[in-house]
């Protein structure tokens, strides 16, 4: 059976990513029918919009997509595509392996943890009050006669909204992947000593649900502040974390710098009904068809699809592949050797070629 995907090659590098992606996807043996779809500036240019009506109506046909990076552009023109596909899909959680690989440079080789972050809410919900806006003093005066707080006039504000039932399906969704890929611990991270009222809520919706549904699993909380000190000093100790919007967005990445950066961080965005597979790192549009970037974080993102469709030999055998190129140090592109400008470093094409390889290697084993 081939299963149905949607894949959006995204742009700048993107296309040349995709191409050694769908290439190492189809080497596993698992057979996929591709929707080919197409997102982002060039699509913006040509059709007035950066994500057409076309690309969602082909992933909620098919309820999975893999995606390239796409640019989004800095202070004007559309918004991040990432976030429009969350909103449309209620794709309500972001799943961050951030596993070290032996080969990678980094100064903490045994990570090997997960984050999953809320997608909605939290201060990336987008209310926010401009400055000068009359709705804005308005805000001002309603704060002033309730909680007796005079806040300055000169003030943008941003709402930060925490529910029960965004806290509680987030939790769950860490729980479940915990139980799934036969991790032991989950991390509930907070400010709840500061912001009682939503990180709190957060903290007491996270050990209800721990306590009522998952006794079998450990599970623990840590002030975001806390975490971040432990993480550059033990991050062995940490499993599965699990945050709000803010705190979730700012540690996923100091994870890829635990393992050696983006080029090695894979991701994901799921909800109940849709799951969109995705290398966590932009397009970088000045590499546009130089064939010189890397590929493997898509490629991870491909392992994480694997998993999800349950094709676990496949997803072991590519992830395995993966790692032993990289611990050989030979077919990997410029970022990932001692020096930049290493005349050895190889293509995103030829990275393609050396994961097949490995994989036929395993096969044959």
């Amino acid at each position: 059976m081939a299963y149905p995907v949607t894949f959006i090659r995204g742009d700048g590098t993107g296309p040349e990513i995709s191409e050694a992606v769908r290439r190492v996807l189809e080497a596993t043996g698992v057979e996929f029918e591709w929707d080919w779809q197409d997102a982002g500036a060039d699509v913006y240019e040509d059709e007035g919009t950066p994500l057409p009506d076309r690309v969602i109506d082909s992933i909620k046909e098919r309820g999975l997509a893999i995606k390239g990076p796409i640019t989004t552009p800095v202070g004007s023109g559309f918004r991040s595509i990432n976030v429009a596909l969350r909103k449309e899909l209620d794709l309500f959680a972001c799943l961050r392996p951030c596993k070290a690989y032996e080969g990678v440079r980094t100064r903490f080789p045994d990570t090997d943890l997960v984050v999953v972050r809320e997608n909605h809410e939290d201060l990336y919900a987008g209310v926010e009050y401009e400055l000068g806006d009359a709705k804005t003093e308005r805000l001002r005066e309603f704060i002033k006669e309730t909680e007796g707080t005079e806040l300055r006039e000169d003030i943008g504000v941003s709402i930060k909204p925490i529910s029960v039932t965004g806290t509680k399906r987030i939790v769950r969704e860490a729980f479940e992947y915990t139980k799934a890929h036969n991790r032991s611990k989950v991390t509930a991270v907070h400010k709840a000593n500061i912001m009682k009222f939503t990180d709190g809520l957060f903290l007491k919706i996270a050990r209800e649900v721990a306590e009522e549904e998952y006794p079998d699993i450990e599970f623990e909380d840590r002030i975001v502040d806390n975490l971040c000190n432990q993480l550059v000093s033990r991050p062995e100790e940490y499993d599965v974390i699990v945050l709000p919007n803010l705190y979730g967005d700012i540690v996923s990445d100091l994870g890829a710098g635990l393992i050696g950066g983006l080029g090695m961080a894979p991701g994901a965005n799921v909800g109940d009904e849709y799951a969109v597979f995705e290398a966590v790192h932009g397009s970088a549009p000045k590499y546009k068809g130089q064939n010189k970037v890397n590929p493997m974080a898509m490629m991870l993102s491909g392992v994480m699809l694997l998993r999800h469709i349950e094709e676990i030999e496949a997803a072991d055998r590519l992830e395995s592949a993966i790692a032993e190129v990289v611990r050989e140090g030979k077919s990997v592109t410029y970022d990932m050797k001692p020096s930049r400008d290493d005349p050895t470093a190889v293509g995103t094409s030829d990275v393609a070629d050396a994961v097949i390889a490995k994989m036929e290697t395993v096969a044959a084993a």
